[in-house]
């Protein structure tokens, strides 16, 4: 009897066909002596359309809700409906004794096969393959090892706990306020909170008061030393206190009262999971989340140069230390060569600040794996992305930067003064950092919450000083600032915040505060940067330069949502529950009946709301197609104007922000316009035609030719085809107004 192995993706599943030596080509699947190996696309059965259970919900009415079926079902997705009949007919077969599940090691993955299963209606024994990464070392280590996969059964469980609770409370909030205010509206369990949480930045922005503050410097041996408040800052809001002080200080003795020397280590940062690779690559090289997750998918599945992805860790295994030479050789390319080199001189030293079993769950953190790649073979930011996972990978194997700082306080009349040095003894893992800049790509750390205050600066290097030493003061300087608002948010940013939306929380329960930190957030590192997309797609935030703002509509979204949808304590009710459910402490079925009651209840309250929608953004110009006015919409990248009948469904974009840079102020330049009209435009005001800018560029040895402009131009021609709200494009074409 052979075994059926059903991978997620293709090319993952063509990796696992080749260790086992499947090579008899298939429709859809690849087969030996031993093995079946078929894949799924990603998802190949869904939750049912509310439409399918029956005629009271094809039309969409506030009398028919909620949508509350006594069983969810499950229906295979249309577009990939052959794929799924492929994967039913093999684990049909009669030589096929057991089917081993290779899906994605984690609780999406676990759904993806199980619901494929469940749907083809196949009842035989069940192993489960749990990997990392997708070299043959690992696929062979993996198969092993398979697992009986009853051990999987609860995590299963819980994955259509989520799924079922997120269609309850996500399709019915979504199509009551859809109906309530004829308008294309949607809300769920983590893009409204996403929401919320930038309007609650919006609103400290715009409610901050700056403050002057101000500190003071004085001259003495050479150098500027800073003030010293007696609240132990360097700066205080009271210009007549360091005025008072200045004219103390100036022209006198100062005797130095302390002088403290440390020798000061400072130790790489933690490896990379996926939320964090997503915000250094924003910081660095400006991609967006999903572009960043769309380079680590295709050098994990198709160049397999790095480990699974979607880890929520940043810790490794004890028995991955062991693969570390190798994986060193691996990625001895490029300017990390030499370091990789001096490495693999001495044995690796492990410790707990990147190697703890226990802080490892579904995978471990995003390092190299032991294949090697020609760099040259990598489009540009695939190899940006890999270099950022090897740089962390050797960071942490370097050791740590060390220096000795010297912290030297003087007192005189007019109160305390300090001087602060830093000399460098042994750069260690700082090599990196400094390669990173010399590359260019080095991230500036910027304050979110803004608000500092502070003048201190620590100087590359100080002469030595003693106690009791005598020192003339002979001039000094007022300087002030003013206290900052907190920053906008960046992508960068808003991960962080989802990923810790702790401080977001109304609620003071700190074991649901506890839970939300645990449980990694709003959504997972897997869905945080398709939650973004679909809040760009909708129109409910937009882009101004790199900072992320709220739309009219994402505003009154919030205010129309229920009032527990728009907080992240939902998020950590059910992931308390989630988590409990998995490792058998507590039931599915009670899980399920409190979200059905939570379904009627928001369904009520939109109901019974008094509020109103209202559209600010209608243009005087009709659609083509329908002849109603239409809205213009700030895209992610640009402007689009949309019908406003979601049947209709017409949109056409009429600017798009590019990587063409203006000749006057080098930032990026929109293109407008259509045809021979189309012409670059920059805030700064210059202008120039399409057809003058590509003559130009040929000029001037730019290298854009008329075959990547019409590519880039067949490019917006295809987003501007793709849906206005991915999420629920489906099931709101449907409405019936």
């Amino acid at each position: 009897m052979k075994s059926l192995v059903i991978a997620e993706k293709p090319s993952v599943g063509r990796d696992i066909a080749r260790v086992l030596d499947c090579r008899q080509g298939g429709n859809g699947y690849l087969e030996g002596k031993d093995y079946v190996v078929t894949w799924a696309l990603g998802h190949l059965v869904e939750l049912a359309d509310p439409e399918s259970y029956g005629e009271q919900w094809k039309e969409w009415k506030m009398e028919t809700l909620p949508m509350l079926p006594e069983h969810l079902e499950i229906q295979v997705i249309k577009k990939t409906g052959g794929q799924y009949q492929t994967v039913r007919k093999q684990m049909c077969r009669k030589d096929v004794g057991q089917i081993i599940i290779a899906t994605d090691a984690g609780r999406e993955g676990e759904l993806v096969a199980r619901w494929i299963i469940q749907k083809a209606g196949v009842k035989k024994p069940m192993k489960r393959l749990w990997i990392s990464s997708v070299t043959d070392k690992a696929i062979r280590q993996g198969f092993s090892n398979l697992k009986d996969a009853r051990e999987y059964h609860k995590l299963y469980e819980a994955a259509v706990a989520r799924a079922e609770a997120d269609w309850m409370v996500g399709l019915n909030a979504t199509r009551a306020l859809t109906v309530k205010h004829n308008a294309q509206l949607s809300c769920g369990r983590v893009q409204t909170p996403t929401l919320a949480i930038i309007a609650k930045r919006e609103e400290q922005i715009r409610s901050f008061k700056p403050r002057e503050y101000y500190g003071l410097k004085v001259k003495g041996s050479g150098l500027f030393w800073t003030w010293k408040s007696p609240q132990g800052g360097s700066s205080t809001f009271s210009k007549e206190e360091v005025e008072d002080v200045l004219k103390n200080a100036t022209n006198s003795t100062a005797v130095v009262e302390d002088v403290k020397k440390k020798q000061q280590k400072s130790f790489a940062p933690q490896l990379y999971d996926l939320t964090a690779l997503q915000q250094d690559a924003n910081k660095m090289f400006g991609f967006s989340a999903k572009q960043t997750l769309d380079f680590m998918q295709a050098l994990y599945e198709r160049h397999k140069v790095v480990t699974y992805p979607r880890t929520d860790s940043r810790y490794l295994t004890a028995d991955i230390v062991e693969t570390i030479p190798e994986r060193l050789r691996a990625c001895r390319s490029g300017v990390y060569a030499p370091i990789c080199g001096r490495l693999l001189k001495t044995p690796v030293k492990a410790n707990k600040s990147f190697v703890d079993d226990k802080k490892v769950s579904d995978h471990h953190a995003i390092i190299p794996t032991e294949q090697s790649v020609n760099l040259k073979d990598l489009e540009y930011g695939e190899r940006r992305i890999y270099e950022l996972v090897v740089s962390r990978f050797l960071a942490v194997l370097m050791p740590p930067c060390e220096y000795q700082q010297t912290e030297v306080t003087a007192a005189c009349q007019g109160g305390k003064f300090t001087l602060k040095g830093r000399v460098l003894q042994q750069p260690g893992w700082q090599e990196i950092r400094n390669l990173q800049k010399e590359a260019g790509f080095a991230a500036e750390e910027e304050s979110e919450d803004g608000n500092e205050m502070g003048f201190e600066k620590e100087e590359a290097g100080i002469p030595d000083f003693s106690k009791g030493q005598k020192i003339l003061f002979s001039e000094g300087r007022i300087v002030q600032g003013k206290t900052k608002p907190p920053v906008p948010f960046t992508e960068a940013t808003l991960l962080a915040a989802m990923e810790n939306p702790v401080k977001y929380m109304d609620s003071s329960d700190k074991k649901l505060r506890q839970t939300l930190g645990e449980t990694g957030g709003l959504g997972t590192v897997a869905t945080r940067a398709d939650i973004i997309e679909k809040l760009f797609h909708s129109f409910m935030i937009e882009k101004r330069d790199k900072y992320i703002h709220l739309t009219s509509k994402g505003k009154q979204v919030l205010d129309l949502a229920p009032q527990g949808l728009t907080s992240p304590e939902l998020t950590a009710k059910w992931e308390q529950e989630l988590s409990d459910i998995a490792g058998g402490k507590a039931k599915k079925k009670d899980f399920e009946a409190k979200i059905r009651s939570y379904t009627t209840d928001i369904v009520k309250d939109i109901q019974a709301s008094s509020k109103t929608y209202r559209h600010d953004n209608l243009t005087n110009k009709k659609c083509p197609e329908c002849g109603k006015l239409m809205l213009e919409v700030n895209h992610k990248n640009g402007k689009m104007l949309v019908c406003q009948d979601r049947e209709c469904g017409y949109r056409k974009i009429i600017s798009k922000i590019t990587n063409a840079r203006c000749p006057q102020c080098h930032k990026k330049m929109e293109l407008v316009g259509e045809g021979e009209n189309r012409r670059f435009t920059c805030a700064c005001g210059y202008r120039e035609k399409l057809s003058a800018f590509e003559k130009r560029r040929k000029e001037s040895g730019g290298g854009v030719s008329k075959k990547d402009v019409s590519r880039y131009m067949n490019k917006m021609k295809q987003e501007a085809k793709e849906p206005v709200n991915n999420a629920f494009a489906d099931a709101l074409s449907k409405i019936k107004l």
